[in-house]
């Protein structure tokens, strides 16, 4: 059997963690910080862990993953 290919974007954009959540950066905080809230920047700091539903998305893209 080959090898199966992991998604490039998917490899440089999420980390599986111990328990096999997906975790991701967070989004919203490229540009226009001007118009966002104090509340929103404060809240978007580090990563964040996908919804079941995003989980499923991402998952098969990443055959290699724990």
């Amino acid at each position: 059997m080959p090898k199966m290919k992991t998604k490039s974007s998917c490899k440089k954009r999420f980390k599986v963690t111990a328990s096999g959540r997906v975790k991701a950066g967070q989004a919203g905080k490229r540009h226009g910080m001007i118009k966002r809230t104090n509340k929103f920047i404060r809240d978007a700091r580090g990563t964040t862990v996908l919804t079941k539903a995003d989980e499923r998305i991402v998952k098969p893209m990443m055959p290699y993953s724990r």
